[in-house]
């Protein structure tokens, strides 16, 4: 006799109403060996993530799970009941980290359906969602708007009234969520070998990161695992076989992770992420290319009461295949994306100030 009506072979544009409320399952406990995997996969070096005695000294009560593996985490919550049988994932916003992570927390998510539209072929359609993580004591983790775009399974299902939710630009200072044990105050920059305090960036200053590191399969593959994220774009060589691409796609979460550990050099002295305020995979990447990262100071802001620390508003590119260097302009003047671009993310962060002596 057959199971397969107990089998989850995940959900598709119809399957979806605006104001659904889903509860994921498979909450994720953090531990030593996740951290240590991630710094593994992607090389990230912030100094708060790596060291416990910096850590100590910014107020923190033990090294912060890096803020790109808890959203990669969060969202592998997400994946079984959203976007297993996505087309693509195409995009972020609204996204706030409202505290930190440490090994031994556990992390649930939510999602609710704030937005459907059915494309005008009416075979699929785009689905948007605003999820959110909680730690054990209930606490809100994080928070975020992506949206995905699904296939039909009935093509004669009706298209639903199209919604699109209206979303900020970016999310500005007075809702960021600062910590307020966080003290920048003594912050040691010989430790994370990197001299630029807030002070030292300007409005519409360029980074182009010098390192690249090419993405194995094996790698992405076990990340993609790590944060259990099973869409079939990612996990399955058989079922991708017939696609456009033709093979396994690396998860964005991931180019986001390694193309963030890039930035490193040339901002170093990164607290925290405060914000993803948008963002987009616009190319596809696949084992073997190798990802560059320029970032673009997009604002600075101060923060009301703190003069030891402060916000920088961040354009971070990921490039396939070519070194930061060498792009000229991430668009055309039509407005047309470089090829070599994959990755556009607009997000914040918070930095030391340079105290006065």
């Amino acid at each position: 006799m057959s199971g397969g009506r107990k089998a989850h072979a995940g959900k598709f544009f119809e399957d979806f109403r605006l104001g659904q409320r889903i509860r994921h399952a498979t909450p994720r406990t953090f531990t030593d060996g996740d951290t240590s995997l991630y710094i593994a996969l992607t090389g990230a070096r912030s100094i708060q993530h790596s060291a416990r005695p910096a850590a100590w000294a910014l107020g923190y009560r033990d090294r912060p799970v890096d803020d790109v593996l808890v959203f990669n985490m969060a969202f592998g919550r997400t994946v079984h009941d959203v976007s297993l049988n996505a087309i693509a994932s195409l995009g972020y916003a609204d996204a706030r980290f409202c505290a930190p992570c440490y090994v031994g927390d556990t992390l649930r998510a939510e999602s609710e359906v704030i937005g459907l539209k059915q494309n005008s072929g009416g075979r699929s359609g785009v689905v948007y969602v605003r999820s959110t993580a909680f730690n054990q004591d209930g606490e809100r983790v994080l928070t975020w708007v992506r949206w995905v775009m699904l296939p039909k399974k009935h093509l004669d299902s009706p298209a639903p009234e199209s919604v699109v939710p209206e979303l900020p630009e970016s999310i500005t200072a007075d809702r960021l969520s600062v910590p307020s044990f966080l003290d920048a105050s003594k912050f040691d920059t010989a430790a994370s070998g990197g001299s630029a305090l807030w002070e030292d960036y300007h409005g519409g200053e360029r980074i182009d990161h010098a390192s690249g590191m090419t993405i194995e399969e094996s790698d992405h593959m076990l990340a993609t695992r790590l944060y259990q994220n099973s869409a079939r774009l990612h996990f399955d060589a058989l079922a991708t076989r017939g696609s456009q691409f033709g093979r396994r796609l690396v998860y964005g979460g991931h180019v986001i992770s390694v193309c963030r550990a890039l930035s490193y050099e040339g901002l170093e002295n990164v607290l925290s992420i405060a914000a993803f305020n948008s963002g987009s995979h616009v190319g596809p990447v696949v084992a073997g290319d190798t990802l560059y990262a320029a970032s673009e100071v997009l604002e600075k802001w101060t923060l009301p009461g703190r003069d030891d620390l402060a916000a920088l508003r961040l354009r971070l590119l990921g490039l396939k295949n070519l070194p930061a260097a060498r792009l000229a302009s991430p668009r055309s003047a039509e407005g047309a994306y470089d090829p070599h671009v994959v990755l556009d993310l607009d997000y914040t962060v918070l930095m030391p100030r340079r105290l006065p002596r």
